[in-house]
């Protein structure tokens, strides 16, 4: 269009999946928040939330003025990193006390998340590259905030309803897994890597739960909680697995050159470590120098993956002026 600046172009081509950059964003700021490195933490969850109005904008824009287009972004998986990221927002702002701000970021991930599980769910069909887990991370990222916001103001029905989302999350992603084209391992180009983040949030998600089941209103008896503890461990274990094989997957067959789909990668990285270090506290198990190491891994892609991002972006915006 005549007169419209080379930026707005450019993120009018951005797919879906860019909604990922501020998912790792996110969740590299709230695993920086676990740590004490505060400062580090907000400037990272300032860049988060300057992605996620831009992203949010041209998603507005598109909804608008082009509703074939968005018709067609809406069932597939990318799609609903617009949930996810939502959600991973609104649990680092619960964490700095922003209720409020955190309340109406779930209001707005609860409405969106009906329409676009739907919409996904039905065109999945197998083989399905890694973007198929986000159907698990979207429905367990609205379980984790509904958690945390659970926990914060002491609320039981919003704890009730965020486990109902944890058990709907471990069903979609053996739904996913059985789309999943197991090839994209040693083929992705960095989506692949949400198999694993996908447990990872559920983790995390287990782990909220059992943080608010021990304080505040009566929520779940010795048995629901041995369960509920035995499901987290086994969710993180089975995430470690993952998490090896992918690293051994990118060491065998290395893919270096920047691709928007390696926020992706990051997210996973940064949702193990928050996850270990959540279920560290959460469990009381001597897991936080692991969690630790893990997320100083997750910052070191954030940041090699925000450079690739940046060079990429200057070559594009070059090329459209």
């Amino acid at each position: 269009m005549p007169g419209t600046s080379p930026f707005r172009v450019w993120l009018a081509q951005r797919p879906p999946a860019a909604g990922a950059a501020v998912m790792a964003t996110g969740i590299v700021s709230v695993g920086l928040g676990l740590t004490g490195h505060e400062l580090l933490s907000l400037v990272i969850l300032a860049v988060g939330c300057v992605a996620w109005l831009a992203l949010a904008a041209d998603f507005v824009v598109r909804l608008l003025g082009d509703r074939p287009r968005w018709m067609a972004e809406a069932g597939t998986p990318g799609a609903l990193t617009a949930v996810a990221a939502t959600t991973v927002l609104g649990t680092r702002f619960s964490a700095l006390g922003w209720q409020p701000l955190a309340e109406a970021l779930l209001a707005l991930a609860v409405v969106l998340w009906p329409g676009l599980i739907v919409l996904v769910v039905r065109n999945s069909r197998r083989p399905m590259p890694g973007a198929v887990f986000l159907s698990c991370v979207a429905t367990e990222g609205l379980a984790v905030l509904g958690a945390t916001l659970a926990k914060a103001e002491a609320t039981a029905w919003l704890a009730h309803t965020a486990l109902v989302f944890f058990w709907l999350g471990l069903a979609l992603y053996v739904f996913a897994l059985g789309c999943f084209d197991l090839r994209q391992v040693l083929e992705g180009h960095g989506d692949h890597w949400v198999a694993g983040g996908a447990l990872a949030i559920s983790a995390l998600a287990g782990a909220k739960l059992i943080a608010v089941g021990s304080g505040g209103p009566y929520l779940w008896n010795n048995d629901d909680s041995g369960v509920l503890r035995t499901v987290t461990l086994a969710l993180f274990v089975l995430d470690l697995c993952w998490y090896t094989v992918l690293a051994l997957a990118e060491l065998v067959r290395p893919r270096l050159r920047y691709d928007v789909r390696r926020w992706s990668t990051v997210f996973p990285l940064g949702m193990t470590a928050a996850a270990n270090l959540s279920i560290a506290a959460a469990a009381d198990l001597p897991l936080r120098g692991l969690g630790e190491v893990l997320l100083w891994i997750a910052v070191a892609a954030w940041l090699a993956v925000a450079a690739g991002a940046v060079v990429d972006a200057r070559a594009e915006l070059r090329a459209l002026r």
